[in-house]
């Protein structure tokens, strides 16, 4: 009876070369012995053509199903001896077919990170908040429970000012952190500082973190200029913008200097990249530089010059736009009383142009309103109050506009605002948080509001929005929100709870405002959370209210109590 294989018998798993070997040597010798035939030798050795493939799918299937046989040749007398011969010889050609590893230099050690370790207690929670961020949601986070994960901008923020290291062991997972949300990525490389960026550089998963950062340990010391010039030369575009962000933090001039040593080598959405750095620490001495850029082949890197030069109220650019447009917007002589008169212009030339305004309008806009609202943006607010007999922003605001171009000039002036950083037209064009947004002095629309806010400083804009929520509630106040400092002051805590209650006893279920649950998880002052006690109980069904609804506010008010207080908790790990 012939000798089969089970289809679990051999696999290439289970083939070792010892073994292999062993059989093939003792099948050999028992046929010599035994004086095989040439026939059965010959079959035999086609055997040994065979892929290795084809033996591994003989040996699954069982040499009685599948013998191993080459196309066009003889079945083996001995099919399961061919077959482990066949496999001992492939093994020995494989492993005699191996060259030697080439041994590579060990990488340099980690630069020294001088900074404390973390306290215990605060080492334990982070792991807790990385382990709970890689695990599976299992759909969704809804309950009373806190998410942990929108915890972890805040504890990284918290230890990065209490200036604490990353635990080595907890690199890996908080690289792997940054690398999943955007958001994180400054402060995690903070807080990895130079260890986390010598692992980033081992791994290519984690080469985002190369690409400049939070810690500046990326660039050559910027005091020795031959470093910096061999790094401009030759380094990788985000090694570059992260060499001339640090040249331009520590000298301005430096830093438009090597600019312009490669700039018209350069490609155009790489001028774009670099001329965005002088953003930072932008001055009259960046002028000459801008003005040679406004004649740029590339459309966009003329605008951005352009925007630049009119965010310095002394250039020659802001003075060309303040003359178009203070012959485009003048004080009404021919009404008894005072007034905006407004005539937008009817070409725009090749010098507007050149100077940044875009000829072609957006798809709905019209040309003549499109060329006015960028001559006035790109116009110092200063020169309005000059125009209009030494009237106030807010004054000059309040003025009727002939012929409804108050829209197009009250958002003109916002940009306007938002450019040159003014909070005196910033809180003129905000007007009264009370007022209903449709008439206010300035825009009604909630994204210029928030940008106009940001220029105010913290204690007035956490005082605004507080208004304007009393005023109109959270429906609205989202965005607004977002650009007040963490955690909110205690009157806009108050205004955002009181609002939070009363939408609750209006019966509504708590999903439409979920966006501002969320922030105030996030933002809210822990000391809050005793007061917050109480809208954790549940409601009776009220009449009209939509079924389930008070469970759900119950919910809610249980996830944004534990929140803060393990917020508070966080915070005194740190503070150990």
């Amino acid at each position: 009876m012939p000798r089969t294989t089970s289809p679990t018998a051999v696999t290439a798993d289970t083939v070792t070369a010892g073994t292999a070997i062993t059989t093939a040597t003792a099948t050999a010798a028992s046929a010599t012995t035994a004086g095989t035939d040439s026939t059965a030798a010959t079959a035999r050795a086609s055997v040994d053509c065979l892929p290795w493939e084809e033996l591994v799918t003989s040996a699954l299937l069982g040499t009685d199903r599948r013998p191993p046989t080459p196309r066009g040749g003889s079945v083996p007398a001995d099919a399961p001896a061919a077959l482990l011969d066949a496999a001992a010889l492939h093994t020995v050609r494989q492993r005699a077919g191996l060259l030697p590893a080439v041994p590579v230099a060990r990488p340099e050690p980690a630069a020294p990170d001088p900074r404390p370790a973390l306290p215990d207690a605060a080492r334990h929670r982070l792991a807790h908040l990385l382990a709970d961020r890689a695990a599976p949601s299992g759909g969704g986070r809804r309950g009373a429970a806190p998410d942990l994960t929108e915890l972890i901008p805040q504890w990284l923020a918290t230890a990065n000012r209490q200036g604490f290291r990353a635990p080595a062991a907890l690199l890996p997972p908080l690289l792997d952190a940054a690398r999943a949300r955007t958001d994180l990525r400054p402060q995690a490389l903070a807080f990895a500082g130079p260890r986390g960026l010598w692992l980033a550089g081992l791994n290519p998963d984690w080469k985002f973190a190369l690409r400049g950062g939070a810690s500046g340990a990326l660039h050559p010391d910027i005091t020795d200029p031959e470093a910096v010039g061999l790094l401009w030369e030759e380094g990788l575009f985000a090694e570059r913008v992260a060499l001339l962000d640090a040249v331009r933090a520590q000298d301005p001039p430096a830093a438009l200097t090597l600019l312009a040593t490669t700039w018209s080598a350069e490609r155009a959405e790489d001028r774009l990249m670099f001329l965005d750095s002088l953003r930072s620490g932008l001055g009259a001495d960046d002028e000459p530089f801008l003005e040679q850029a406004l004649s740029d082949r590339s459309r966009n890197v003329r605008a951005t010059a352009a925007e630049l030069l009119s965010a310095l109220p002394e250039s020659a650019l802001a003075g060309r736009m303040a003359a178009r447009a203070s012959s485009c917007v003048n004080p009404d002589r021919t009404r008894d009383i005072a007034s905006i008169a407004v005539e937008a212009p009817h070409e725009c030339d090749a010098a507007m142009q050149r100077d940044g305004v875009t000829a072609v309008p957006p798809t709905g806009r019209g040309e003549r309103s499109w060329w006015l609202g960028q001559l006035v943006e790109a116009t110092p607010l200063g020169v309005w109050e000059e125009r209009f007999g030494g009237r106030s922003a807010e004054e000059i605001v309040a003025l009727p506009v002939a012929d409804d171009w108050a829209g197009e000039l009250h958002a003109a002036w916002c940009r306007a605002s938002v450019r040159q950083q003014n909070p005196q037209w910033a809180r003129a064009l905000l007007g009264h948080p009370s007022a209903p947004p449709a008439s206010g002095p300035g825009t009604a629309s909630i994204a210029e509001r928030s940008k106009l806010l940001a220029i105010l400083d913290q204690s007035e804009r956490a005082s605004w929005v507080a208004e304007f929520i009393a005023a109109h509630g959270l429906s609205e106040a989202f965005q607004l929100l977002g650009v007040c400092t963490v955690p909110w002051a205690g009157p806009l805590g108050r205004a955002v709870v009181d609002a939070l209650d009363i939408a609750r006893d209006g019966g509504s279920y708590p999903w439409s405002f979920s966006g501002v649950m969320g922030l105030a998880e996030r933002c809210l002052d822990p000391a809050e959370a005793d007061r917050l006690e109480v809208l954790t109980a549940a409601q009776d069904e009220q009449e009209g209210a939509s079924p389930g609804a008070g469970g759900y506010w119950s919910e809610a008010f249980q996830r944004l109590v534990s929140t803060l207080r393990l917020r508070a908790t966080m915070e005194a790990e740190l503070m150990a």
